[in-house]
């Protein structure tokens, strides 16, 4: 299973690093050493960690639009014969893809595994909340 370094784990969830050491100090979340000597967390764990948190993560403050690139962890897949639903963690953000199951396969889309949705669309809606 992929593991993922402290500050990629904290950028992933939208918080500081210093949040995400905090949930391991407290038993919410476990860390390992990995061959380096750095913390890691478990991808696996991170995603469901995730979903779990998603409603109470932080959304950035401000009036920007988002990149039409995001990154993130991989929290779920639903796979057919076909088709595959893909959901991604991308800070407090989620995101879900519908693609061919062969795909899916190709790429080692599983919870856990970190990779980036590509968003291109004709019509973008763009909001800014009250200052």
């Amino acid at each position: 299973m992929p593991q993922i370094r402290i500050s990629g784990a904290a950028g992933f969830l939208g918080v500081s690093d210093d949040t995400l050491r905090r949930w391991i100090a407290s038993g919410e979340l476990t860390a390992q050493t990995d061959s380096t000597g750095k913390k890691v967390v478990d991808g696996a764990e991170l995603a469901q960690f995730a979903r779990e948190r998603s409603a109470q993560l932080p959304t950035p403050a401000g009036g920007s639009s988002a990149r039409n690139r995001f990154m993130g962890l991989v929290t779920a897949v639903t796979s057919d014969k076909v088709m595959s639903q893909v959901e991604l963690q991308c800070g407090p953000y989620r995101v879900v893809s519908l693609i061919s199951t062969e795909a899916v396969r190709s790429l080692g889309l599983e919870p856990g595994v970190v990779a980036t949705a590509s968003i291109k669309a004709t019509n973008v809606v763009i909001d800014r909340p009250e200052a």
